[in-house]
């Protein structure tokens, strides 16, 4: 008994007739797809990356210069009227020094007594009383301070870096009708501002209010010292 043959061909789909497998112009095109696709997904994920690191950056210089802000702040809002003693020697006229050699190697830099210096019970064995200076060196907002009021002679200051990237640091004084650029007599304004100027946001200026002398007292040692 002859067995029927089973025709093959029938059961085949007919898309598949005559095809062994895919072209090489079809393989490059799918290789040239998902070559684009990867590269875009790439560079989605690199220009993540690098936006959240300049968001870091930004955000801790943010950091920094906000924290800058608030300890001068604190420090300009408590000056005592107290002169500076350096080294042992004889205090200084003013009560608020300009620049010393002490402090700083420029004009631009300013140095005063402050209250409020925490030490509870004074249980430390120095006074709530504080002896600090600001000043630029090497391209940083620097905020030098001594252990006592009263530096004793060779004592070298505390030095903590504020802002860095500073390319110039100026003050000016307000003594009720106009800012003035130095403060030479001994008494203390009643405003004082602050311009730092950084490589990446220019000038910024701050003006802070001082527990000062009213306009009558400082045009009055004004002319007690001419």
């Amino acid at each position: 008994m002859l067995e029927r043959g089973i025709n093959t061909n029938s059961i085949i789909p007919s898309w598949r007739k005559g095809s062994n497998g895919f072209t090489l112009l079809e393989v490059l095109i799918a290789i040239a797809i998902f070559s684009i696709i990867s590269l875009s997904s790439f560079t989605i994920f690199d220009s993540v990356l690098k936006g959240d690191e300049t968001a870091k950056i930004r955000s801790a210089r943010q950091n920094e210069l906000q924290r800058a802000f608030l300890i001068i702040e604190r420090d300009i809002t408590q000056i005592a009227r107290r002169t500076i003693r350096l080294d042992g020697e004889a205090p200084l006229e003013q009560l608020i020094q300009s620049a010393s050699d002490s402090f700083a190697t420029q004009d631009q830099a300013i140095a005063f007594v402050r209250n409020g210096w925490t030490n509870p019970g004074l249980l430390l064995p120095r006074s709530d009383m504080q002896a600090i200076a600001y000043r630029v060196n090497e391209d940083t907002f620097e905020r030098l301070h001594f252990n006592f009021v009263d530096a004793v002679g060779g004592e070298e200051p505390k030095v903590r870096p504020l802002i860095s990237d500073v390319t110039e640091l100026t003050f000016e004084y307000y003594d009720g009708q106009s800012w003035q650029e130095a403060w030479t007599v001994n008494t203390l304004p009643l405003a004082i501002a602050i311009e730092v100027n950084t490589k990446d946001y220019g000038v910024i200026r701050r003006q802070f209010l001082v527990p000062g002398d009213s306009e009558d007292k400082s045009k009055q040692a004004a002319g007690d010292k001419t």
